[in-house]
């Protein structure tokens, strides 16, 4: 039987003999003080899912992505979005563009924002229009036309009027506008998540005040990595996930988790904005932004196993990916089910659960130990 990762995808991480976690692929050990993910543990922060509930009940999700150059970014953030599970999802986009996404986009709705030149949203009335629309938890960035409105808008909507304005997800173009703003993270701010790959992180922090290269090597060294998450996240004081292979979710109370994923297949253009709009469809949801975050790592990252059990380390398309959340999904929600039974059957584990499996099914019917 070949090592498998936590749900079933692609290769595992093992414990070495001084009890250290390490990878199975090169053997590094994790770094101390944060949290390794696992079936068992993300299974618990799954949101409820009542047998009677309707869309409304599942959250509403506002997504502000897509340009003319960028369209594909805007309809994966909103694919993604479903197959994580959100009830609705509405994509705003400049009012010229609308006709064009409105053909696009299958499941979502539809909102045109108003505009001061083609292409380029008009802030003060584009920002009344989305705090009239309602919704659950926003995402904005993933494919925005970038300029000076843009940005104010970015700005206007991180410090909306309102006592508990929605959570946010930030990313992509969304992340370069703060960092060309003194001092974003001050003052009252909306609950938010920032989703940065390597580079984008490294403007963030410049910034901050962060001389550039004072993080160390963000890209392999993983003591490095969780260390700059948790400072970031902490002096910005919202969650902070640093993209790429072992992703980093840190949380502004200093909790740090590390996902156990490494997989070449996603670095591929559009992978980020799945991830976006997962973690945005469970913010809609009703999880806080760490839970939030957490989770839609790792369906993320569970999403790009099962794709590349399927086509090797290259070939993946970003638009493979949502169909991987909701399998993912699938499988954690058994994890979930089987520990509740085994507590209410008065088992101590998974394993003593599974030892009641019949003989025809010698692993059960447990999808996390199918090869």
């Amino acid at each position: 039987m070949p090592d498998r990762s936590p749900l079933g995808f692609g290769r595992r991480a093992t414990e070495a003999p001084d009890g250290k976690v390490v990878s199975a692929k090169d053997e590094r050990p994790w770094p101390t003080g944060a949290t390794r993910l696992d079936d068992d543990l993300v299974s618990s922060l799954l949101p409820e899912r009542p047998a009677r509930g309707h869309k409304g009940s599942f959250g509403k999700l506002l997504v502000l992505a897509g340009s003319l150059d960028y369209a594909g970014a805007a309809l994966l953030v909103c694919r993604a979005a479903g197959r994580a599970g959100v009830g609705l999802v509405t994509l705003a986009v400049p009012e010229s563009l609308q006709p064009l996404f409105a053909a696009k986009v299958v499941e979502a709705t539809t909102m045109g924002l108003p505009e001061d030149d083609v292409e380029e949203v008009d802030p003060e009335p584009a920002l009344a229009r989305i705090l009239d629309h309602e919704h659950d938890a926003i995402v904005v960035g993933p494919g925005l036309r970038p300029g000076l409105a843009t940005a104010e808008l970015v700005r206007e909507l991180f410090a909306p009027p309102g006592e508990q304005p929605p959570p946010i997800v930030l990313d992509a173009e969304a992340l370069r506008s703060l960092a060309t703003m003194d001092g974003w993270w001050s003052g009252e701010r909306r609950p938010a998540v920032l989703t940065p790959h390597v580079g984008e992180f490294e403007r963030l922090r410049a910034g901050s005040g962060v001389e550039h290269g004072a993080d160390g090597d963000l890209a392999d060294d993983d003591d490095a990595r969780v260390a700059a998450a948790r400072e970031a996240a902490a002096a910005w004081q919202q969650v902070v996930v640093l993209k790429g292979a072992r992703t980093v979710i840190a949380a502004p109370d200093g909790e740090v988790a590390i996902a156990p994923f490494e997989n070449p297949a996603l670095a591929s253009g559009g992978t980020g904005d799945v991830l976006a709009g997962a973690i945005g469809a469970l913010l809609a949801q009703g999880l806080p932004p760490y839970a939030a975050a957490r989770l839609g790592v790792y369906l993320h990252g569970a999403a790009g196993d099962w794709v590349r059990d399927r086509y090797g380390d290259s070939g993946l398309l970003a638009s493979d990916l949502p169909e991987g959340l909701a399998v993912a999904r699938k499988r954690l929600a058994g994890v979930a089910d089987r520990r509740q039974g085994a507590k209410g059957l008065g088992f101590g584990s998974r394993e003593r659960l599974a030892a009641t499996a019949s003989p025809a099914s010698p692993q059960g019917t447990d999808p996390v130990n199918r090869t």
